[in-house]
């Protein structure tokens, strides 16, 4: 065991070396703003200089974006980043990265709880600042990454008895993600049924604050928006249980019984769940979504493979692990948010697991090191030299593959070609912007960065919902129109206007070509001409 001041410079050390994973070169990885992060990012400006969101609504409970909504909790804590650093891209990235480094340190503290050893702790704390699950969507402007930090230091304040703090901590999570919403109450519940702490009136009021109306919110149809999007039962889901049950040689009543909704989202929940602790998941391919894991590469390191299924089996079989109980209703209560969902496992909708595969598979590592303590010291070295290398190789090969082949996925481009519209603005009278690539004005707004009461104020304005999405065509000398619109569009022009046209390659309107702007991979992104 580490004496006092090793041990505080080696936690201090990680903490350093996971800071510095998460701050360098914030702006360049991943590779551009996405829109979500754009959204995140010019919201938290218009409060800062307004005190409404950019639809004008003063100090939101609740953000409209594009087909859904988002909880407040990340626009509210960027605000002061923004004020720091400006609307940017470290701007809006910054707490993101500040919260996952807090998790190194928390994840400490929550390893002492469970297991009263300092080396099982700096080694928990150690995979959180290196594992590519944590340091990569540190790097991000996420609500989930924000959730994962406060439900770690709720289930800390459990573990310590301060349950004061334990709901005000889990009740600002329930504000920030929605993986939260589900897997805090359910927390909750169980923890009370199974050590029946004393509430008292601050534990109510507490409740009453957090929890009342996110129940309220839940149960209305902004609170549902996100959850009609990543339902399992979609149309297609519906079309498959169809056919599953024509093509059935079963009797009618009984394929009916078989093949139908419930039993569907029964089947697809249970398959979903167990994914969640798969081998492809954690060590070998991680989740489906380019965005949040980089594609074919496990979100865990794969020498830690044995160690996290050994690691389950010798907390059930120990006797050593202070609070088990509560260790083992996280482990399993929380992949139930994520398996609600289609395209699960999905690395975003488990984070409510984090950083509990780093306490498991420490408390493997620790035991198997104590029981072949001939040969400890030598398996530590390698181990860690291993875990050293695998971040090599994810910075200097995997990153910038990443970075050149998906670039796309981050709507690489937009930043170049806002700026090169602002720089020849007053030369134009009208600009046509492709949606190609999703919501184009979020981008237009951030990085001009448009003044919110300008915007929201604009007579050129057009906004709507339809189809459940919220849909902004124009405003200013902007109109931003389907990318399969185009040649039409500009096909008609205004006689005697002068038209800047910001094109995708596929759909390219007449005019004479200015400019290209292409994704890291060379292929082109936009084509800028003018009419």
């Amino acid at each position: 065991m580490p004496p006092p001041k090793r041990r505080l410079g080696l936690l201090l050390t990680i903490v350093a070396l996971g800071l510095f994973l998460r701050l360098v070169w914030l702006s360049d990885f991943p590779p551009s703003l996405n829109w979500d992060e754009a959204s995140l990012g010019y919201n938290a400006y218009s409060l800062l200089k307004t005190g409404h969101d950019e639809w004008g609504v003063a100090f939101p409970a609740i953000f409209r974006a594009f087909g859904d909504y988002k909880l407040p909790g990340y626009v509210y804590l960027a605000v002061p980043a923004v004020k720091l650093f400006g609307l940017t891209v470290p701007g809006v990235r910054l707490p993101s990265a500040l919260a996952g480094t807090m998790l190194i340190f928390v994840t400490y503290l929550l390893a002492r709880a469970f297991f009263s050893d300092t080396r099982i702790s700096l080694l928990a704390s150690f995979l959180v600042a290196v594992e590519p699950w944590t340091w990569f969507l540190s790097r991000v402007a996420l609500e989930a990454n924000l959730a994962a930090l406060l439900i770690a230091l709720g289930l800390l304040f459990i573990l310590r008895r301060q349950t004061v703090w334990a709901v005000f901590f889990l009740g600002l999570s329930v504000w920030t993600y929605n993986s939260a919403r589900l897997f805090v109450p359910l927390f909750l519940i169980s923890f009370w049924l199974i050590r029946r702490p004393r509430l008292f009136t601050i534990h109510y009021s507490l409740f009453t604050i957090f929890f009342l109306p996110m129940f309220f919110q839940l149960l209305s149809p902004v609170g549902l928006a996100r959850f009609n999007w990543v339902s399992p039962i979609d149309q297609g889901a519906v079309n498959r249980i169809n056919e599953l049950r024509s093509s059935s040689q079963l009797p009618a009543p009984l394929s009916r019984f078989i093949y139908n909704r419930p039993s569907y989202l029964l089947f697809t929940i249970t398959i979903n769940y167990f994914g969640h602790f798969s081998p492809d998941f954690l060590f070998l391919k991680g989740g489906s979504h380019y965005q949040f894991n980089i594609p074919r590469s496990g979100l865990l390191s794969v020498i830690n493979l044995p160690l996290f299924y050994l690691g389950i089996f010798l907390i059930f079989k120990s006797g050593n692990v202070n609070h088990k109980p509560l260790l083992i209703l996280w482990l399993f209560l929380a992949p139930l948010p994520g398996s609600l969902t289609r395209d699960a496992p999905h690395t975003l909708r488990a984070m409510t697991l984090l950083p509990a595969p780093m306490l498991v598979i420490s408390f493997a590592a620790v035991t198997l090191w104590q029981r072949l303590k001939k040969f400890s010291l030598q398996i530590a070295s390698v181990y860690i030299i291993i875990l050293f290398l695998s971040l090599v190789y994810y910075f200097i090969t995997l990153i910038p593959v990443y970075r050149s082949t998906y670039s796309w996925a981050w709507q690489y481009g937009f930043k170049e070609a806002v700026s090169y519209v602002k720089a020849h603005y007053d030369e134009y009278d009208r600009i046509i912007i492709t949606k190609k690539y999703g919501e184009p004005h979020i981008f237009f707004l951030f990085y001009w960065p448009v003044d919110p009461v300008a915007y929201q104020s604009d007579p050129g304005l057009v906004r709507y919902f339809r189809s459940d999405w919220y849909w902004v065509d124009s405003f200013a000398k902007f109109r931003f129109v389907n990318d399969w619109e185009m040649k039409d569009i500009v096909s008609l022009p205004h006689p005697g206007e002068k038209y800047l046209i910001v094109a995708g390659p596929e759909n390219i309107p007449a005019g004479t070509v200015l400019s290209q702007i292409s994704f890291l991979d060379g292929s082109p992104a936009f084509i800028i001409k003018e009419l």
